[in-house]
């Protein structure tokens, strides 16, 4: 068996590139594979595309089964690819474009029926597919309709037949009346139902241009939703940790009161020999003070001492058999 080296460079670099080209081209159209792929694709005919586009969900039961992947003309009608996976379409099922949301988007609605499966070589005809009303385009038509009525011509018509009817029945003639009663009534209005019809159709045409705006609007609620979403998930998780901590605290606490309680008993027992050594100390500062200040007294005039000494001797000019401590013994006035 040769080795690599001993063949051909440039025969085995053609088969590999054919090979990645390979791979890569079956990477990209994995879709369209009939295994591995992303599922069936069939194909509906409609009158009108009611602003179908390539790229739109479909759904069976309100459920996504599937995407819109081409929408183009074929002859008088409109031909629509789409492919669903995971979903059965009988031989009678039923497709709808309908409307998804009050700005006009729109999506592809599946009625599976049918005892046989579908065959995706054959189109689902017209006469099983059907398209919404557009709302837009409704109220455009009116505005154009009520735009061309000449109402001076439609309430004199009106008029007229009332005044035609005017010796019919009690019945006919009212009704006739009310007729015209509502016709003037239009015409004498009919400023204000152009201008609020125009309104309404300014109104769409805004809502039309800014279809966009709108769309981003929605999207970016999306995105801030999720983001709530996320920080709730994010607190709900702290609040988690904090129980799951809480709970191995109390634990601790427990497992360590028979240790604890020993500590903090003596703890406070050299706490009260503190508090009685503490207060020894603020009796002895405060017997020392007065004993310090009178012993500054004494020895503050320089060399000399400043004594006195109460009762030693009796009062000038007492009995003789007086007593000296009779009496009040107090320092003489002036001494500190």
């Amino acid at each position: 068996m040769k080795s690599f080296q001993e063949r051909n460079q440039v025969m085995v670099g053609s088969i590999s590139m054919i090979v990645l080209t390979l791979i890569g081209l079956a990477a990209f159209y994995s879709d369209e594979l009939p295994i591995i792929g992303g599922g069936t694709t069939y194909t509906a005919q409609f009158n009108e595309a009611a602003g179908l586009i390539s790229g739109t969900e479909v759904r069976a039961a309100g459920v996504k089964i599937g995407t819109v992947k081409e929408v183009d003309l074929e002859g008088d009608h409109i031909r629509v690819r789409f492919r669903v996976k995971d979903a059965w379409i009988g031989d009678r099922s039923t497709v709808a474009i309908r409307i998804k949301t009050l700005l006009g988007s729109k999506y592809l609605a599946v009625d599976p029926q049918g005892t046989a499966k579908q065959d995706p070589g054959k189109p689902i005809p017209i006469s099983r597919t059907s398209s919404p009303y557009d709302i837009n385009e409704v109220f455009d038509q009116l505005a154009h309709t009520v735009n061309e009525i000449d109402t001076g011509k439609l309430a004199q018509a009106l008029g007229t037949l009332a005044d035609t009817f005017q010796d019919s029945p009690q019945q006919v003639r009212s009704a006739l009346e009310g007729l015209s009663a509502l016709s003037k009534t239009i015409s004498s209005r009919d400023e204000e139902l152009a201008r609020l019809f125009a309104n309404t159709q300014q109104i769409s045409q805004t809502f039309a241009d800014r279809n966009s705006e709108v769309e981003k609007l929605l999207s970016d609620g999306g995105l801030l939703l999720g983001e709530i979403h996320k920080r709730r998930d994010a607190i709900s998780s702290l609040l988690d940790g904090t129980r799951k901590l809480s709970a191995e605290l109390t634990g601790l606490v427990a497992d360590n009161t028979a240790q604890l309680r020993p500590a903090l008993e003596q703890l406070d027992r050299v706490n009260a020999v503190l508090q009685r050594n503490q207060d020894n100390l603020n009796k002895s500062l405060a017997i020392a003070g007065p004993y310090y200040r009178m012993l500054g007294n004494v020895g503050g005039n320089g060399r000399w001492m400043d004594m006195y000494v109460c009762g030693l001797l009796p009062p000038v000019g007492s009995p003789p058999d007086t007593d000296p401590r009779d009496g009040s013994c107090m320092p003489p006035k002036g001494a500190k």
